[in-house]
């Protein structure tokens, strides 16, 4: 998990610092600042093209991982050809082939874009679809989403320090390119992430922990399945306008710190490790909440508590106190519904899929997961091409409207959460 949530947070956090920088960043400028129809700019289009690919890829593998007979299992054969891909295509994406505003460098972050969420996608849909085959009880799934979140959290941490890092090599090896500084920075992390993911793949047999069947269905018989459930649909609904409004914090993070708070770019990676390290103390609370009163409750009141977060975002700056006292409140308050949002609706998910193979006999994990990340990346896209769009009406120190609009936008996101999540019918704990 931590292996690819620091290649796929690297894309989100750095992808519109790196392509649009503030004019206080040290980096230039790499697409050019247009808008098409009058609505959308650039990088918008870049990032909502590169999801779009990678969404319809993402029901394909699931119908190939449900449905494979392979003799070491369904899902660790494609997780192992998918790291290389992965790995290359994201460090190529921070490769601009011009040092300047160009279109070229648009149409190369296209390519390099689709090539990196394919390759990401073959290993996330069929790594997660493993949760309800390795796991029984409702219990154990609350638990071990427990420990992927630590590894997902672990891996934003380390894509929110990019910068520091960059720092380090600028210093130690003289490198006066800033831009250079950051490619061999997340050419080292990509590396080191794709080891990681390396880890389920030789350590775990498959065939010892799985028993379940290889599905029948086709594509697109699976994928009407899959939403004809109910609750699944408030799910994706819920998970949806979270990720998106999660995305915008995260894409707008250094934003937020450099232009509205004057603060140094370098404490972003010590935020992140904050809010981590907070989000850390509530897991066994969490765990604990889960049995006594149910999973729905506590999302319920973290959606709750997050629009209450970006609501603070719209005013950051202008609070009577001082731009770091401002942050750490901020980003202390978010490390509960960040926790809870993080476990809880992976363990959910997996009890969904685990009833729908007992009520229809068919085994589709993979697809409940590829419509699930399908939407979470709908989402993700949203998230960074609304906040790209925004840039447009002010992302500069006393230009900076566009920035403080993310705020309201990610209030509005969360009720919708809450909404919707509402009507979710929670089954009842087991043992």
């Amino acid at each position: 998990m931590t292996g690819w949530s620091m290649m796929t947070n690297i894309i989100i956090v750095m992808l519109p610092y790196y392509y649009l920088p503030p004019s206080n960043a040290g980096l230039i400028p790499l697409v050019p600042q247009l808008l098409v129809f009058g609505l959308f700019n650039i990088m918008s289009l870049i990032a909502a093209s590169g999801r779009f690919v990678d969404a319809l890829f993402d029901p394909y593998i699931a119908s190939l991982s449900d449905k494979s007979t392979n003799p070491k299992g369904r899902r660790i054969p494609f997780m192992k050809w998918a790291i290389l891909p992965a790995v290359i295509s994201c460090c190529l994406t921070f490769y601009p082939l011009v040092k300047g505003e160009s279109m070229l460098n648009a149409s190369w972050l296209t390519t390099t874009l689709v090539f990196f969420f394919m390759g990401a996608t073959a290993y996330i849909i069929p790594y997660n679809a493993l949760m309800p085959e390795l796991t029984e009880t409702a219990a154990e799934k609350v638990k071990l989403s427990s420990f992927q979140q630590v590894g997902f959290v672990v891996g934003i941490i380390i894509a929110a320090f990019v910068n520091n890092f960059a720092d380090l090599v600028q210093h130690n090896f003289d490198i006066a390119d800033r831009n250079q500084a950051v490619q061999y920075t997340i050419w080292g992390i990509a590396v080191v992430a794709g080891l990681i993911m390396l880890i389920p793949v030789l350590a775990i047999d498959e065939r010892k922990y799985s028993n379940s069947k290889p599905s029948h269905l086709p594509l697109l018989p699976a994928i009407s399945k899959t939403f004809s459930n109910r609750n699944f649909k408030y799910y994706l609904i819920s998970d949806f306008s979270f990720y998106m409004a999660l995305s915008i914090i995260s894409s707008g993070l250094l934003f937020f710190v450099t232009v509205l708070l004057k603060l140094p770019e370098s404490i972003g990676g010590v935020l992140m490790g904050a809010m981590v390290v907070g989000s850390l103390l509530f897991y066994p609370l969490i765990n604990y909440l889960s049995k006594k009163i149910g999973k729905k409750p506590i999302i319920l009141f973290s959606f709750g508590l997050l629009s209450l977060i970006f609501v603070a975002i719209y005013f950051l700056g202008k609070f009577p106190f001082s731009s770091t006292i401002q942050i750490y409140m901020l980003v202390l308050s978010a490390a509960f519904p960040l926790a809870s949002l993080g476990i809880l609706p992976n363990a959910i998910l997996a009890e969904i899929a685990q009833q729908d193979a007992i009520d229809t006999g068919e085994n589709r994990e993979g697809m409940f997961f590829a419509v699930k990340y399908l939407f979470v990346k709908l989402g993700q896209t949203l998230g960074i091409a609304l906040f790209a769009f925004l840039t447009v009406y002010g992302k500069d120190p006393g230009n900076d409207h566009g920035l403080r609009m993310n705020g309201i936008c990610g209030f509005a996101l969360c009720i919708l959460a809450l909404i919707f999540f509402s009507q979710f019918k929670e089954q009842k704990p087991t043992a």
